[in-house]
């Protein structure tokens, strides 16, 4: 999937939507080791951005956002729009990403 025609807006410029497929969703649940829980709380004494917990993140976003993709394609997408993301602690340092959005079918206005 051309990654140009994922958006967080309504609808692509320069396309029509032609067929909308349904709402998909990536989900991911992941954790941060005991070791990696440490070293983020070593982080936090001094301050600022806690890489630790900022690459954690960044991981759980991409896979996300990867399955995302794969579920769009499955169903016959070329594009997704209204592109989201949504996070939830389901217990303590365990948290579900959530990447969500409408698979549609484009093409070329």
């Amino acid at each position: 999937m051309d990654h140009t025609l994922i958006t967080t807006s309504t609808g692509l410029e320069g396309y029509k939507v032609i067929k909308h497929l349904g709402v998909v969703r990536g989900i991911t649940v992941r954790s941060r080791s005991v070791l990696g829980n440490m070293a983020g709380g070593f982080q936090a004494l001094f301050g600022g951005q806690l890489s630790i917990y900022t690459e954690l993140c960044e991981n759980a976003r991409e896979e996300a956002y990867q399955l995302l993709i794969q579920h769009a394609q499955a169903i016959g997408a070329n594009g997704i729009i209204n592109m989201r993301y949504d996070a939830n602690e389901i217990m303590q340092g365990v948290t579900e990403v959530l990447a969500y959005g409408t698979a549609v079918v484009v093409g070329k206005a």
